[in-house]
Protein backbone atom coordinates (compact mmCIF):
# COMPACT_ATOMS: atom_id res chain seq x y z
CA UNK A 1 0.00 0.00 0.00
CA UNK A 2 1.43 3.37 -0.97
CA UNK A 3 0.55 6.11 1.48
CA UNK A 4 1.24 9.75 0.92
CA UNK A 5 -1.10 12.24 2.48
CA UNK A 6 -2.57 13.36 -0.82
CA UNK A 7 -6.06 13.33 0.68
CA UNK A 8 -5.08 15.63 3.53
CA UNK A 9 -4.84 19.36 3.05
CA UNK A 10 -1.37 20.95 3.13
CA UNK A 11 -0.39 23.28 5.92
CA UNK A 12 -3.07 26.01 6.02
CA UNK A 13 -2.13 29.43 4.60
CA UNK A 14 1.48 28.37 4.02
CA UNK A 15 2.86 27.61 0.58
CA UNK A 16 6.29 26.44 -0.46
CA UNK A 17 8.61 29.21 -1.59
CA UNK A 18 10.37 28.28 -4.88
CA UNK A 19 13.30 30.53 -3.95
CA UNK A 20 13.68 28.76 -0.62
CA UNK A 21 13.70 25.39 -2.40
CA UNK A 22 16.29 26.66 -4.89
CA UNK A 23 18.52 27.79 -2.03
CA UNK A 24 18.20 24.43 -0.27
CA UNK A 25 19.21 22.60 -3.45
CA UNK A 26 22.50 24.47 -3.75
CA UNK A 27 25.70 22.67 -2.88
CA UNK A 28 28.13 23.71 -0.15
CA UNK A 29 29.70 26.28 -2.49
CA UNK A 30 26.35 27.83 -3.35
CA UNK A 31 26.15 26.33 -6.84
CA UNK A 32 22.87 25.20 -8.37
CA UNK A 33 22.64 21.53 -9.40
CA UNK A 34 23.95 20.75 -12.88
CA UNK A 35 21.42 19.96 -15.56
CA UNK A 36 20.75 16.42 -16.72
CA UNK A 37 20.94 15.21 -20.32
CA UNK A 38 17.65 15.40 -22.27
CA UNK A 39 16.83 11.68 -22.04
CA UNK A 40 13.20 12.32 -22.99
CA UNK A 41 14.38 13.47 -26.42
CA UNK A 42 16.48 10.39 -27.11
CA UNK A 43 14.92 7.37 -28.81
CA UNK A 44 17.83 5.07 -29.69
CA UNK A 45 17.47 1.41 -30.70
CA UNK A 46 17.46 -1.25 -27.97
CA UNK A 47 20.84 -3.01 -27.95
CA UNK A 48 20.18 -5.77 -25.41
CA UNK A 49 20.96 -6.48 -21.78
CA UNK A 50 24.21 -5.87 -19.94
CA UNK A 51 25.28 -7.52 -16.69
CA UNK A 52 24.83 -4.43 -14.55
CA UNK A 53 22.78 -4.34 -11.36
CA UNK A 54 21.77 -1.76 -8.75
CA UNK A 55 21.27 -3.51 -5.44
CA UNK A 56 18.92 -2.53 -2.64
CA UNK A 57 21.73 -0.85 -0.69
CA UNK A 58 22.37 1.53 -3.62
CA UNK A 59 25.56 -0.18 -4.81
CA UNK A 60 26.16 -0.63 -8.56
CA UNK A 61 27.68 -3.88 -9.84
CA UNK A 62 29.07 -4.80 -13.26
CA UNK A 63 29.80 -8.46 -14.05
CA UNK A 64 29.30 -9.20 -10.36
CA UNK A 65 31.94 -6.70 -9.26
CA UNK A 66 31.08 -3.47 -7.42
CA UNK A 67 31.70 -0.23 -9.31
CA UNK A 68 33.79 1.73 -6.84
CA UNK A 69 34.39 4.91 -8.84
CA UNK A 70 31.76 7.39 -7.66
CA UNK A 71 32.04 9.64 -10.77
CA UNK A 72 31.34 6.62 -12.98
CA UNK A 73 28.25 5.65 -10.96
CA UNK A 74 27.08 9.26 -11.15
CA UNK A 75 27.55 9.25 -14.92
CA UNK A 76 25.51 6.07 -15.29
CA UNK A 77 22.78 7.36 -12.97
CA UNK A 78 22.40 10.49 -15.11
CA UNK A 79 21.47 8.40 -18.17
CA UNK A 80 19.13 6.01 -16.34
CA UNK A 81 15.55 5.78 -17.55
CA UNK A 82 12.60 3.68 -16.43
CA UNK A 83 10.15 2.30 -18.96
CA UNK A 84 7.32 0.24 -17.52
CA UNK A 85 8.96 -1.86 -14.81
CA UNK A 86 12.33 -2.01 -16.56
CA UNK A 87 15.42 0.19 -16.35
CA UNK A 88 17.72 1.26 -19.17
CA UNK A 89 20.91 3.21 -19.67
CA UNK A 90 20.24 5.53 -22.60
CA UNK A 91 22.53 7.51 -24.89
CA UNK A 92 21.66 9.24 -28.17
CA UNK A 93 22.74 6.11 -30.09
CA UNK A 94 21.92 3.07 -27.92
CA UNK A 95 19.74 1.75 -25.10
CA UNK A 96 20.72 -1.16 -22.85
CA UNK A 97 18.72 -2.83 -20.09
CA UNK A 98 20.08 -3.26 -16.56
CA UNK A 99 18.70 -4.85 -13.38
CA UNK A 100 17.44 -2.86 -10.39
CA UNK A 101 16.64 -4.89 -7.29
CA UNK A 102 14.44 -2.27 -5.63
CA UNK A 103 14.87 1.45 -6.37
CA UNK A 104 17.73 2.93 -8.40
CA UNK A 105 18.65 5.47 -5.73
CA UNK A 106 19.21 5.30 -1.98
CA UNK A 107 18.49 8.31 0.23
CA UNK A 108 21.43 8.33 2.63
CA UNK A 109 20.76 11.57 4.51
CA UNK A 110 17.98 14.01 5.34
CA UNK A 111 18.12 17.50 6.79
CA UNK A 112 15.26 19.50 8.23
CA UNK A 113 15.15 23.20 7.36
CA UNK A 114 12.61 25.87 8.15
CA UNK A 115 11.97 29.11 6.27
CA UNK A 116 9.09 31.52 6.77
CA UNK A 117 7.42 29.09 9.17
CA UNK A 118 7.47 26.21 6.70
CA UNK A 119 9.39 22.95 7.12
CA UNK A 120 11.49 21.49 4.30
CA UNK A 121 13.03 18.01 4.22
CA UNK A 122 16.19 17.90 2.10
CA UNK A 123 17.24 14.41 0.97
CA UNK A 124 20.59 13.44 -0.53
CA UNK A 125 21.10 10.17 -2.41
CA UNK A 126 24.16 7.95 -2.75
CA UNK A 127 24.78 9.49 -6.18
CA UNK A 128 24.69 13.06 -4.86
CA UNK A 129 21.20 13.93 -6.10
CA UNK A 130 19.42 16.38 -3.80
CA UNK A 131 15.64 16.75 -3.61
CA UNK A 132 13.22 18.62 -1.38
CA UNK A 133 10.21 16.51 -0.41
CA UNK A 134 6.99 18.11 -1.59
CA UNK A 135 4.44 17.97 -4.40
CA UNK A 136 7.05 17.13 -7.06
CA UNK A 137 9.05 14.82 -4.79
CA UNK A 138 6.55 12.98 -2.60
CA UNK A 139 7.40 10.53 0.15
CA UNK A 140 5.59 7.18 -0.10
CA UNK A 141 5.77 4.18 2.18
CA UNK A 142 4.85 0.61 1.32
CA UNK A 143 3.39 -1.10 4.36
CA UNK A 144 3.53 -4.89 4.09
CA UNK A 145 1.90 -6.96 6.81
CA UNK A 146 4.82 -9.38 7.04
CA UNK A 147 7.80 -7.03 6.76
CA UNK A 148 9.20 -3.63 7.70
CA UNK A 149 7.93 -0.50 5.94
CA UNK A 150 9.66 0.35 2.66
CA UNK A 151 9.86 4.16 2.38
CA UNK A 152 10.68 6.04 -0.83
CA UNK A 153 11.12 9.61 -2.01
CA UNK A 154 10.67 10.52 -5.67
CA UNK A 155 13.84 11.81 -7.34
CA UNK A 156 13.01 12.52 -11.01
CA UNK A 157 11.00 11.25 -13.93
CA UNK A 158 9.88 7.77 -12.78
CA UNK A 159 12.93 7.17 -10.59
CA UNK A 160 12.65 6.84 -6.81
CA UNK A 161 15.08 6.56 -3.92
CA UNK A 162 14.66 3.98 -1.21
CA UNK A 163 14.99 5.81 2.10
CA UNK A 164 17.70 4.11 4.14
CA UNK A 165 16.84 2.73 7.55
CA UNK A 166 18.76 5.40 9.47
CA UNK A 167 17.11 8.18 7.47
CA UNK A 168 13.68 6.63 8.00
CA UNK A 169 14.30 6.49 11.76
CA UNK A 170 15.19 10.18 11.64
CA UNK A 171 11.87 10.91 9.92
CA UNK A 172 10.07 8.89 12.58
CA UNK A 173 11.75 11.01 15.25
CA UNK A 174 10.48 14.18 13.52
CA UNK A 175 7.02 12.74 12.87
CA UNK A 176 3.84 14.09 14.41
CA UNK A 177 0.74 12.13 15.32
CA UNK A 178 -2.25 13.02 13.16
CA UNK A 179 -5.58 11.40 12.31
CA UNK A 180 -5.81 10.23 8.68
CA UNK A 181 -9.10 8.77 7.50
CA UNK A 182 -9.98 8.19 11.12
CA UNK A 183 -6.75 6.31 11.85
CA UNK A 184 -3.86 7.57 13.98
CA UNK A 185 -0.81 8.09 11.78
CA UNK A 186 2.73 9.40 12.04
CA UNK A 187 3.16 12.31 9.62
CA UNK A 188 6.04 14.49 8.44
CA UNK A 189 5.69 17.84 6.67
CA UNK A 190 7.75 19.35 3.88
CA UNK A 191 7.15 22.23 1.46
CA UNK A 192 3.57 22.59 2.65
CA UNK A 193 2.73 18.91 2.13
CA UNK A 194 2.09 16.17 4.67
CA UNK A 195 3.16 12.54 4.25
CA UNK A 196 2.21 9.44 6.23
CA UNK A 197 5.33 7.54 7.29
CA UNK A 198 3.68 5.10 9.69
CA UNK A 199 0.43 3.94 11.28
CA UNK A 200 0.02 4.01 15.05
Amino acid sequence: MNDSLSDVSPTPSLRADPLAIARLLQDADGHAPKGLPPLHKWNPPFCGDIDMEIRRNGEWFYLGTPILRAPLVKLFSNVLRKEGDEYFLVTPVEKVRIRVVDAPFLAISVEQHQEAGLDYLRFTTQTGDVVIAGPEHPIQVNFAADSEPSPYVHVRDRLDALISRNVYYQLVEWGEEQSVDGRPALVVHSAGEAFVIGWL
